[in-house]
């Protein structure tokens, strides 16, 4: 059967989508589900400084802090920066002050001359710290076991400078969670199979580590100190390098995080999100924009050429192998990664996912900006 000139454009478009998504499906994060995971090292335990910056986390602090004070390991601080709370965090910290010797408190007051942000707490923890492997985290996180440090602590390459962890979140009821927490592995896998690629692009303040010689070296946060996110993201996007990066995945060295619990709460933070991929290297900015316009146009495209007798069969025969290939792959790395179960609604959540990637786009253009995060 002959096909026309419009379903020969749709057909042809459609076939360069489904290669794209088998190229990133196959050759980047196979990668991630296929390497192997090293075990959490016993030997030196090298000093580490953990900086926390917390506003207004009181709860939180009394729920998860004691899990990173009580860590497994010899020889840490915990640097907890106190950034202008009034909920009650400074008594709380007090109190954690007394107990353990290995806690510093950094207390961050308004001034005259005060810079506003995330950022600034977390730079005034890192002048405070003593060590020179610094270890991120928030106070709404818990530590996946006690050996997160051990797993965390600098590679016995000297050459690494950055190392990346990964930061699940916590299962809670509801659709928006399971779309979160999908949204969220997806994400992983993509910024730590880049870096298995040699490609670094970004990482998660929530579990990330760097030296703190780096930090002062490219000058902090300074290019994008006007940016209200991006004190992880930004900072690893302009200094990571192909050499310099590696990973960290094993079950052990995992920190937990509290999701967001509204719609309205997850929009603004994927806004802040958005703000700070705009100041992405421009080769990352491409990339990120190719793996969100792709899927969009597989979708539409295969759609369109179902309502052709002449390419109807021939588009359901490709979308059910892009769906084959893709359920022997993200089912692997959910398990992985610590989202287990999910991989039993695997293809269900794939589509749910770029319905909901469309909808943030559009809706978080009119969610108001917030200043810390």
């Amino acid at each position: 059967m002959e096909l026309n000139l419009l379903e020969i454009s749709l057909l042809a478009g459609f076939v360069v989508c489904f290669f794209t998504l088998l190229y990133y499906t196959l050759f980047v994060h196979l990668k991630l589900a296929r390497i192997t995971v090293e075990p959490i090292s016993e030997g030196l335990e090298q000093p580490i400084s953990v900086i926390i910056s917390a506003r207004n986390e009181a709860d939180n602090l009394i729920k998860y802090l004691p899990r990173v004070l009580n860590q497994n390991y010899s020889n840490f601080e915990v640097v907890v920066v106190n950034d202008r709370s009034w909920d009650g965090t400074a008594d709380i910290l007090k109190d954690f002050d007394k107990k353990y010797d290995h806690l510093k408190v950094v207390t961050v007051v308004d001034g005259d001359k005060f810079i506003a942000g995330k950022k600034f707490a977390v730079s005034m923890g890192i002048k405070a710290a003593s060590n020179e492997w610094l270890v991120f985290t928030d106070a709404d996180c818990e530590p996946a076991s006690e050996d997160w440090l051990k797993g965390m602590q600098q590679p016995i390459d000297d050459n690494k400078e950055i190392l990346l962890g990964y930061s699940p979140y916590f299962k809670k009821s509801g659709v928006l969670n399971l779309l979160i927490r999908f949204e969220a592995f997806f994400t992983a896998v993509n910024y730590l199979s880049y870096a298995l690629k040699r490609m670094p692009y970004m990482g998660v303040g929530r579990n990330m580590a760097y030296k703190k010689s780096l930090f002062f070296k490219n000058k902090g946060f300074a290019a994008h100190m006007h940016v209200a996110s991006g004190e992880d993201d930004l900072f690893v996007n302009a200094i990571a390098t192909s050499v310099n990066t590696a990973i960290v995945i094993h079950k052990d060295t995992h920190v937990w995080s509290e999701p967001k619990t509204s719609f309205i709460a997850y929009l603004r933070q994927k806004k802040r999100h958005l703000g700070a991929r705009k100041l992405y290297q421009k080769s990352h900015r491409f990339m990120l924009k190719i793996q969100t316009i792709v899927p969009i146009l597989f979708y539409g495209l295969g759609i369109s050429l179902l309502c052709f007798n002449s390419t109807l069969y021939l588009a359901l025969g490709i979308f059910c192998l892009n769906i084959i290939i893709r359920c022997l792959i993200y089912p692997r790395l959910l398990k992985r990664l610590n989202y287990s179960e999910l991989r039993w609604w695997f293809p269900v959540l794939d589509i749910l996912l770029l319905f909901f990637v469309v909808i943030n786009s559009i809706v978080s253009i009119f969610v108001k900006k917030i200043i810390w995060n």
